[in-house]
């Protein structure tokens, strides 16, 4: 049997070990990026396809004809015609809970930076300030700490109840968003209740149309005004453009951001341009520690290794 991964360059420069997925099947090959024309034909005569970003619509589906099982190596498969996949005969499994802790360790990292004010104490020593302070402790920037807040979080899956659980060891309070578009569940809060009682707001919902600008310019007026927000989920969820005037007006307390809505941001993005205040913008590596893309690399491998043994794990349907 034939595989191909189409975009391994995605998941690193070299610094993983592929071997897993090269014992899975007889020939394999591996494709630093793929063009979007070139798709089709890379899929010419192969059984497995591999891919993280690489787009398998319908009309390269149809074309496919070889083809019986596409890995995501991601757990969103947006970038899958899963109705296309089903009509041809085609298994779509996706890889979850391989960076839970990668991202959580990140939410936590600049939920700090921002509440304890990190980039301002350290550009005061940067400056002198501290060196000419008249006291033994610089206390130029006040700041709150974690413990008896309230953390609000959107998108209660692996992630946002991991990011829950550790929340509750720093002594946070937990509320969680009713399902955008999804039906009413016991214990969760509107989106209205969440935005005006939280003192920081996590994002961890996938991107759909129900959840598309779901943070706007309305619901960022909803938001108390020290408020932080902290999207580590996709970035078309928030409307850069409302977020970086909120930031700007000082509407609300901080943000940050580790996705934008398009990535890499060649055309920039408002949340991009210079000068805003209390922001963190990271180049969407929450997910991507050393060890969250091995064990990525292992779970495709795993997939593989259970289709061909008969009983495909982690398959994902329209």
């Amino acid at each position: 049997m034939r595989g191909v991964f189409l975009d391994d360059h995605t998941l690193g420069d070299g610094d993983l070990a592929l071997d897993p997925l090269r014992a899975t099947l007889d020939e394999w090959e591996f494709r630093g990026t793929t063009a979007p024309a070139e798709v089709a034909a890379a899929l010419h005569d192969v059984d497995i396809a591999v891919t993280n970003k690489a787009v398998l619509d319908s009309s390269v589906l149809a074309s496919a004809t070889a083809l019986r099982l596409i890995c995501v190596a991601a757990t969103g498969t947006n970038n899958i015609d899963l109705g296309a996949a089903a009509r041809h005969g085609i298994t779509v499994c996706n890889v979850r809970a391989y960076a839970t802790a990668s991202v959580v360790e990140h939410v936590f990292m600049v939920m700090l930076a921002l509440t304890r004010r990190l980039q301002a104490h350290l550009a005061a020593v940067s400056h002198g300030d501290w060196c000419r302070a008249d006291r033994f402790s610089l206390l130029d920037f006040p700041f709150r700490g974690l413990a008896g807040r309230t953390l609000g979080i959107i998108g209660y899956g692996e992630l946002g109840r991991a990011v829950g659980n550790m929340a509750a060891a720093f002594g946070m309070q937990v509320i969680v968003a009713q399902r955008p578009g999804g039906p009413t569940l016991a214990g969760r809060v509107t989106l209205p209740e969440l935005l005006a009682s939280a003192d920081i707001l996590s994002l961890h919902c996938p991107l759909t149309e129900q959840t598309r600008n779901l943070i706007s310019a309305r619901e960022l007026d909803c938001m108390q005004r020290d408020a932080i927000l902290i999207n580590t989920a996709r970035g078309g969820i928030v409307n850069e453009a409302d977020l970086a005037a909120a930031l700007r007006s000082g509407r609300i307390g901080g943000a940050a951001v580790d996705v934008l809505s398009e990535e890499p941001p060649a055309n920039g993005s408002p949340l991009l341009e210079p000068g805003l205040p209390n922001l963190i913008v990271t180049p969407h590596v929450a997910w991507a520690s050393l060890r969250s893309r091995q064990q990525l690399v292992e779970e495709v491998a795993a997939n593989i290794r259970a289709y061909l043994g008969g009983a495909p794990s982690n398959v994902v349907t329209a």
